[in-house]
């Protein structure tokens, strides 16, 4: 949630970050009027039960006479005490409904519009290009043995598929050298649940506007993460975190789930667009004011890893209306495929400022001037894509041979006993 001081004193700007969302300003209005009347409702409470304990103390001392129609009064106002309470609880909820419809607040700089509104920051690599037709990453997967989609339908349906042989072993590959990469940068490695209670899921934004590409399990009431920056993300919900001796920076090495609601048509060709994947996923805690010097670091050990993998690519910053919920602003990295004559995204980092850190309750104490620590107040919250199972789709195009071989970029060769070259199988 944002700063509900922020929504009061300054609640245009918070209608401005909306509208380039392309939200309704309205979202504010209903937003402070539900402020508004909460606390008039807690006001009301606090009157009434103040009132209810002085009348207690005159009843205590009233003579006998007196005590009957005391008493009766007495009644009276503990029936209004429990009404003005229920009058507080019904508020509270409306208030959090409504301050849930407004997003983070975008920052200065964020392109306004949707989807197609992104502005390219910059590009790295020229296209690839061949003396050959290129396949698509499918078919030199079924060339190599190392993706099998027919059987992954077979077994569990449309969007899912197996990674067999060098596909299996290319997608390790490609996730411990990012997890290395991690590793060296400072990450505590973590292997995360990938079933989370509603509050972690919901306090990182994934109910909002994503709630329907979620996997619910109502038996239990949980739900399959996405990426594993919804369970890092709850890893230090409700503490107080010392960020005095720098950030909290952990990498989460998952499997993701997807149900893809609304894209059937769009990349229903291979592995691109599926149900299931791995990832590894970079997640941060900082104070505010470091959070955007952390937002570009993540952005570039993101392309380090794609200029090692020799993938062109292109560096966006997302329009404002495709940020998602809790995004204050995201980078894409998008890689060339070349049978799709276009860049296709690999990564995406966020910075979320304090949005998820408010829902989740989780706080630091800032130094004060003079030394020592002063009051509680958010954290900083940021995640980030290191690797993922699409990476194999941009790796495959781009690498492959007349023959149908791939050659294999050699800082993954360590990682595939030597392996030079994907050779198809006979």
């Amino acid at each position: 949630m944002i700063d509900i001081a922020l929504l009061r004193d300054d609640p245009d700007l918070v209608k401005r970050s909306q509208e380039a969302r392309g939200e309704s300003p309205e979202t504010v209005d209903a937003a402070i009027e539900a402020d508004r009347a909460r606390r008039a409702a807690i006001t009301r409470f606090e009157e009434l039960r103040a009132a209810q304990n002085a009348h207690g103390k005159t009843v205590a001392k009233a003579p006998k006479e007196e005590k009957a129609a005391l008493v009766a009064q007495a009644k009276q106002l503990s029936d209004d005490v429990k009404a003005a309470q229920l009058a507080v609880t019904a508020a509270e909820e409306d208030a959090a409904a409504a301050l849930a419809r407004i997003e983070n607040i975008v920052l200065d700089g964020v392109p306004a519009g949707g989807e197609d509104a992104f502005v390219t920051l910059r590009t790295h690599g020229d296209v690839p290009a061949f003396d050959f037709a290129p396949l698509d990453h499918l078919a030199l997967g079924e060339k190599l043995g190392a993706i099998d989609m027919e059987r992954g339908t077979k077994v569990s349906g449309s969007r899912f598929y197996f990674l067999t042989g060098i596909g299996a072993r290319l997608e390790y590959a490609i996730m411990s050298l990012a997890l290395q990469r991690a590793l060296d940068a400072g990450f505590i490695p973590m292997i995360p649940p990938t079933l989370v209670r509603p509050e972690v899921m919901r306090g990182t934004g994934f109910l909002g506007q994503h709630a329907d590409e979620v996997y619910h399990l109502p038996a239990d009431d949980l739900y399959l993460v996405g990426t594993s920056e919804v369970p890092l993300a709850g890893y230090h919900m409700d503490e107080i975190l010392d960020l005095t001796a720098g950030a909290k920076r952990y990498a989460g090495w998952s499997t993701c789930y997807r149900r893809e609601a609304g894209s059937y048509g769009k990349d229903t060709r291979g592995i691109i667009r599926v149900h299931q994947f791995n990832k590894l996923e970079m997640f941060v805690y900082t104070t505010p004011e470091d959070a955007e010097a952390e937002h570009l670091r993540l952005v570039e050990m993101q392309e380090r890893m794609l200029q090692d993998l020799g993938l062109s690519y292109r560096v966006i910053d997302v329009a404002a209306g495709d940020l998602g919920s809790s995004a204050a602003r995201k980078y894409d990295v998008e890689a060339w495929v070349p049978t799709q004559d276009a860049y296709r995204e690999l990564t995406s980092t966020s910075n979320c400022t304090t949005y998820q850190a408010r829902r989740l309750d989780i706080r630091h104490r800032p130094p004060v001037d003079g030394g020592g620590a002063g009051r509680t107040a958010p954290v900083a919250t940021l995640n980030g894509t290191l690797a993922t199972t699409r990476w194999i789709v941009a790796l495959l195009e781009t690498h492959q041979r007349a023959d149908g071989s791939v050659l294999v970029p050699e800082v993954l060769r360590p990682y595939l006993g030597g392996l030079e070259v994907m050779e198809p199988i006979a």
